[in-house]
């Protein structure tokens, strides 16, 4: 498993790493909590040490999952505050007190001393801009009860912000469908040094190239409401554009999106949504063993097949 450096943080992190928000059951339907502990240990077998995660996350149960399967050295382990799902519905809170309270009680459930990464989740701009939010993390840090602060961006104004502020870690959605964000950062990541995560690598399954047309989801299952039929079936039409990459050591649609997010120079760790030991073998496997994931010819052919079906750019 390929290390590389959580900007400059001094924390190095294997390339791929476990996000578990699917795995708790919370945005695609309930997981069986042995198939829950089988992809934790699985992932720690195959030598991944980064695990991602929130308090939000089947209200509190995947930290104290992780806080239990573990080990208290040798991993990186990333939680996200700033939703209070005590509310009912849930609702965004970034006032200084909620998150010491909610980090105190991350810190427990994760049986953790001092946390590695914490990040605020996806907060507007404006809680970034007020200020509170960004003191009561750089006072975590201070205080030596992270390592590293950061920013699941909800946009790229929020993370711009939050960058200029002091963030040393950001969390990017980030695929060959949706590039725009990480991509007009990455001069300000770059100066500054910032870590990069990045999420929805797979783009919620799509870029598998498994669905058809008239694709439909389970109950339960949050991306139901993500596309209307019409948005899905244009999405799935403009997959004709990563097939070609499909050749040579890259066997699947999983394999060419994967590696695409993993041939980012700026990228420090592709965040995995496996549900079973099975899912997270086949990323693994098909991620490829080092640089080039994807070979420059392919990867500039993807890049103008792209922009000929008019994904994000």
């Amino acid at each position: 498993m390929n290390h590389r450096s959580l900007g400059r943080t001094g924390i190095e992190v294997t390339e791929l790493g476990l996000g578990t928000w699917g795995l708790s059951g919370d945005g695609y339907g309930p997981v069986k909590e042995a198939d829950q502990d089988r992809v934790i240990e699985r992932a720690l077998a195959l030598g991944i040490d980064l695990f991602e995660t929130a308090p939000s996350y089947a209200r509190g149960a995947m930290e104290r999952r992780l806080g239990r399967l573990l080990p208290r050295r040798g991993v990186c382990v990333v939680t996200k505050l700033g939703t209070d799902w005590s509310a009912s519905p849930p609702r965004k809170r970034f006032d200084p007190e909620f998150l010491r309270q909610s980090f105190e009680q991350s810190r427990q459930r994760l049986a953790r001393d001092v946390v590695d990464v914490v990040l605020l989740h996806g907060p507007s701009v404006r809680a970034v801009q007020r200020g509170p939010a960004v003191d009561a993390m750089c006072e975590l840090r201070e205080n030596g009860s992270v390592r590293a602060w950061g920013i699941t961006v909800g946009s790229e104004e929020a993370g711009r912000l939050a960058i200029e502020r002091g963030a040393e870690v950001v969390s990017v959605p980030y695929n060959a469908f949706h590039r725009s964000d990480l991509r007009r950062l990455e001069p300000l990541i770059e100066e500054r040094g910032v870590g990069v995560l990045a999420h929805s690598v797979l783009c919620y399954g799509l870029l598998c190239g498994q669905w058809s047309p008239n694709q439909r989801f389970a109950e339960g299952d949050h991306r139901a409401e993500r596309w209307t039929p019409d948005e899905l079936r244009l999405r799935i039409r403009q997959l004709d554009a990563l097939r070609p990459a499909v050749s040579g050591q890259v066997t699947s649609m999983r394999s060419a999106a994967l590696r695409f997010v993993l041939e980012s120079g700026c990228v420090s760790s592709a965040l995995m949504g496996p549900r079973t030991s099975v899912q997270l073998d086949q990323l693994v496997r098909e991620a490829g063993r080092g640089r080039p994931y994807l070979e420059r010819d392919q990867l500039a052919s993807l890049e103008a097949r792209l922009l000929d079906v008019q994904v994000d750019t």
